[in-house]
């Protein structure tokens, strides 16, 4: 039962500053609640709780293809916008505002004069994709205004982009192709049958598209279309085994795609798969956790992968020539998410959550192991050195297995048995 949302909070600021001094005035109850039992909510308390459901978080969208510049995503008010921010621990710069959250900017790779990012209106979640140019400001709508459109990816010559659309019927997903700098280039590519597709990547040779259709949780399928007749070919057969890949990217010189995988494993890994043989070699067997993400530096060179390790996201980078991984500065156990690297091959963007820290973007020196903190966000004006960190424990199962868990204990000046939430 939700007894406190954040639209009750706003309602209670407004009611009069006596409830900052004595706690007299009560929160209106939520219309859509029924609540039965339940005291009401002293307005101050209601006000002081709102102090933690207004931290502001940042999430690395997309590096400058040029400058050592990046986009972000963050909240302003009540949306998450594009920012621009110029170094490390610089000023944000918000580059579009609007009442419905932004969700993902990508520059193009050839350029950082534009890049594209995804908006719906409303909350109803038909996405729309729109062009941002950065010398006049103007954004150009490169959808239909109307249907669901998905999975927006560059090629690698920054001309086209694919992506994925519910404009023929509301319902499946086909694969359109556009040059932003064109929008009436726009044109279906792929017709296709449900609506679990998406594109993951183009081949360096700007002629492929890797996509993936998804069944279900438990079972998805890796395709490779022609960028120009839109002809695809199975390159993860159906067989009576459901198998679940994940994000996928082709290999530097074309003739191979880095996938995750559950193949063969009760985890997903990391794995290459030979597009001539459909042979998969596993790269991360030695690790016993899921592959959350990857990506691979332009050169070819260095994968950064996350691994899911106990409830910790943990960043790694592997040597794609020989197989090996390479050291990583000892970062704190939080959670690392978003991985990208700069065109550079140096810099590698991330993205890092904690117990006393809302998410904020990091970039490591690959050559030189050094950590920049790009971001630092605002937490409510709370002090979140005092926030409880959580202690990593495990438990045996009735079946002699092993779990994990994250328990957070309550304050020294708290005594006696607490009431637990799980």
């Amino acid at each position: 039962m939700n007894i406190y949302s954040p639209s009750t909070t706003r309602s209670s600021i407004l009611l009069a500053s006596g409830s900052r001094f004595g706690g007299i005035f009560e929160t209106p109850s939520n219309e859509n609640l029924v609540v039965e039992g339940i005291p009401k909510i002293p307005a101050s308390l209601a006000e002081t709780v709102d102090r933690y459901t207004n931290f502001r978080g940042a999430s690395l969208d997309s590096w400058d293809p040029v400058k050592r510049e990046m986009l972000i995503s963050t909240r302003f008010a009540e949306t998450s916008q594009v920012h621009l921010v110029k170094m490390p621990g610089g000023a944000r710069t918000q580059l579009t505002f609007y009442p419905d959250s932004i969700s993902g900017a990508l520059y193009s790779p050839a350029s950082g004069n534009a890049f594209v990012f995804s908006k719906d209106i409303g909350g109803g979640e038909f996405f729309q994709l729109y062009r941002f140019d950065n010398e006049s400001g103007e954004v150009t709508l490169l959808t239909d205004g109307k249907s669901r459109n998905v999975a927006p990816v560059w090629s690698y010559d920054g001309r086209k982009l694919a992506y994925g659309s519910t404009r023929r019927n509301g319902n499946d997903v086909d694969v359109y192709t556009v040059e932003p700098a064109n929008p009436k280039s726009d044109h279906m590519l792929e017709q296709l049958q449900g609506g679990g597709w998406e594109p993951l990547d183009w081949s360096p040779d700007n002629r492929k598209i890797l996509l993936r259709e998804e069944v279900s949780a438990n079972e998805s399928y890796l395709w490779i279309a022609d960028a120009g007749t839109g002809e695809k070919t199975l390159i993860t057969p159906k067989t009576d085994a459901k198998i679940s890949y994940g994000v996928g990217q082709f290999s530097k010189d074309g003739k191979g795609i880095y996938v995750t995988t559950n193949k063969d494993s009760e985890f997903q890994r990391l794995a290459y798969i030979d597009l001539a043989s459909k042979q998969h070699t596993y790269l991360s067997s030695h690790l016993s956790w899921d592959v959350d993400e990857f990506d691979l530096s332009h050169d070819g060179s260095t994968i950064a992968f996350v691994t899911n390790e106990d409830g910790f996201g943990v960043l790694h980078l592997l040597d794609t020539k020989t197989g090996k991984e390479k050291a990583v500065p000892d970062l704190p156990k939080r959670i690392v998410s978003g991985v990208r690297w700069h065109k550079n091959d140096r810099d590698l963007g991330f993205n890092i959550t904690s117990a006393r820290s809302t998410s904020d973007v990091y970039s490591l020196d690959a050559q030189t192991g050094k950590v920049d903190r790009w971001t630092y966000s605002e937490t409510g004006g709370l002090n979140t050195a005092n926030f409880s960190e959580p202690q990593l424990i495990h438990w045996k199962t009735w079946d002699g297995r092993e779990i994990s868990g994250f328990l957070y204990r309550p304050p020294a000046k708290f005594s006696g048995k607490r009431p637990v939430i799980y």
